[in-house]
């Protein structure tokens, strides 16, 4: 088994274990490749721009990191076009699928970043220009392989014309147009070309070879090679067969959550929040639902004191289903001697009264972190936006302690995932301090964790979220709070979202975790700010503009009469605000 993964950067150990892997297997493969851009890559994925190509690369590898296949592709932001530059797999896996899962990843990174199409070039498939039996062998199977998608040869020019006269077995161009039905234009495919040689082999091509085949492209529209390997049926299933449009918001929703329903009166925390806001999004059009993986213990006590996930999970399977257990005694005074009774030591692991434990409980907040580490895994695997729609929420659950509805941390668990592959931040956006994430992540500068709030002087959970709380040792300076008045208007809140989302820019976080608390909403009975769904829309938007792969976290949020229509908002202004920037920047 193996996972797709997109890298952004060499900053963590895990990237550059596998950028190294990376240019082995080019340095393998392709033995005439100049070895200065091999080892140029490293430097193009953190300066993505600078060769005004966007480098983009997916890597396929196993649970132990080892590297099987690579898909290098550069994206032209002006011209609006891909063109895969290598996709390699390891050659004792051929046939076992990861070349094609990888090149199911790029065609569905072309389509979301709004690309005509992906140009690439191969090795012909006719005698007359390869004559090599056994290379000849391999490049028909290379071409098969690809017409399966769609892909064609462009025919008609003289692009495959040796660079050195008498030399053998000189590539076709040929375009994937993604299952778009495109009619390319010739004036466009001329530009696409001169973008091509000039920029990628302007140390072979000269001035002269390049206007020879600029020059030779005459059919308008551009011409194609029939297929000669795969009848049409068969790639055009594989275009109707992209699921994973990134350009869509991956959609977690728990499954597990209802049987958590503590019916008892002023109990806010139900069931009917997670249809509330799922009935809302469900009609946009923007998800891509995706369902939740399973995740062993190990993920949580990578954030959680194992002991207390332990009791945690003993005491809700001791439970009766209809008799919840609230924490009341509170052992302040000698927390070296837990109460021997379960139902007793609850208050040893809680910071507050009104959080029950029920029979269910357990199983709720368990896949809860699931779909935390499923959304998790769609960035991973290159999806811009991930939403993990999910209760109980999580915010509140600190290192080995449960509280304000929450059990576990679902966004820590997901943050410490990520922070292997890059340096993450943590926005907690609830109306309610997220004491949770700052408990468990005080003292690392790897994880930055920032939360809008209202002030603990009136506002759960009262014992944290201070200004003048910064984080301590290596985390000195990487936790940062921004209580607020009891009464605030959106314009207060939106000037502390961008002063907080310049922290974030500043700390050049690769990842971004979102707790998206809808209880800064009016009318919510937990909260005392009044946005709107205007407002959601507006702090979606600022978010956006980040452009950086986000998972968002349901948190809090009462109010089911607007819940939904406030996610909505959001979520429009979320791509709103990252579609305006990659735009901006392409201009």
């Amino acid at each position: 088994m193996f996972r797709i993964r997109r890298i952004f950067d060499d900053v963590a150990p895990a990237n550059r274990h596998a950028i190294e892997q990376v240019r082995a297997i080019l340095r393998s493969q392709f033995e005439f490749l100049d070895r200065q851009k091999i080892d140029r890559i490293p430097g193009l994925l953190r300066h993505p721009l600078k060769n005004s190509f966007r480098l983009i690369l997916y890597v396929a590898e196993d649970h132990r990191s080892t590297v099987h296949g690579l898909a290098l592709l550069d994206h032209d932001t002006d011209l609006k076009f891909c063109y895969l530059d290598y996709l390699a797999s390891n050659r004792r896996l051929v046939g076992r699928g990861v070349g094609g899962a990888l090149y199911d990843r790029v065609r569905s990174e072309a389509l979301s970043l709004g690309a005509t199409g992906v140009f690439f070039e191969c090795l012909p498939d006719d005698p007359k220009l390869c004559s090599n039996p056994d290379v000849l062998k391999q490049n028909r199977a290379r071409l098969k392989f690809y017409e399966a998608y769609g892909a064609r040869p462009v025919v008609n020019t003289a692009y495959e014309t040796p660079v050195r006269k008498g030399t053998d077995n000189p590539p076709y161009l040929v375009f994937d147009d993604l299952g778009q039905d495109r009619i390319l234009r010739r004036s466009y495919l001329k530009r696409v070309i001169a973008c091509i040689l000039e920029r990628k082999y302007a140390d072979i091509c000269g001035p002269a070879y390049i206007q020879m085949v600029l020059k030779s492209v005459r059919d308008d529209p551009v011409q194609f090679r029939p297929p000669r390997y795969s009848v049409a049926k068969k790639f055009k299933k594989k275009n109707a067969d992209i699921a994973a449009n990134l350009a869509k918001i991956a959609l977690v929703v728990t499954d597990q959550h209802e049987i958590h329903h503590v019916r008892e009166r002023g109990y806010v925390e139900s069931p009917v929040r997670i249809r509330s806001i799922k009935q809302a999004l469900d009609p946009t059009g923007v998800f891509d639902p995706v369902p939740p993986a399973s995740f062993s213990d190990s993920w949580i006590t990578a954030v959680h004191d194992p002991e207390y996930v332990k009791y945690f999970k003993k005491v809700c399977k001791n439970s009766k289903s209809n008799s919840p257990i609230y924490p009341y005694v509170f052992p302040i005074r000698n927390r070296a001697r837990p109460p021997v009774e379960l139902p007793i030591r609850a208050g040893y692991y809680c910071i507050d009264t009104f959080t029950p434990i029920s029979a269910h409980a357990y199983i709720a907040a368990r896949r809860a972190v699931d779909c935390a580490l499923t959304g998790a895994k769609e960035l991973l695997s290159g999806r811009r936006i991930a939403y993990a729609l999910v209760r109980p929420p999580g915010h509140h659950a600190e290192r080995g302690f449960f509280g304000g509805f929450c059990y576990f941390n679902n966004a820590a668990i997901a943050a410490h995932h990520l922070s292997q592959f890059g340096k993450v931040a943590i926005l907690d956006i609830d109306y309610h301090h997220g004491n949770g994430q700052q408990d468990i992540f005080y003292h690392r500068k790897d994880v930055l964790t920032l939360s809008i709030h209202g002030h603990p002087r009136f506002a759960y959970p009262y014992f944290t979220g201070f200004a003048n709380e910064r984080g301590e040792g290596q985390g000195a300076g990487y936790n940062i709070n921004y209580p607020l008045p009891e009464k605030i208007d959106a314009q207060d809140y939106l000037n502390t979202l961008r002063i907080a989302l310049d922290r974030v820019r500043e700390f050049s976080a690769t990842y971004l975790v979102v707790c998206f608390g809808l209880d800064t909403s009016k009318g919510d009975p937990t909260g005392t700010w009044n946005l709107t769904g205007l407002d959601f829309k507006s702090i979606g938007t600022e978010i956006g503009r980040l452009e950086m792969p986000s998972l968002v976290m349901q948190e809090g949020g009462y109010n089911n009469r607007s819940i939904g229509s406030n996610a909505r908002n959001f979520f429009y202004g979320l791509l709103s605000g990252l579609d305006r920037q990659l735009n901006r920047k392409k201009h």
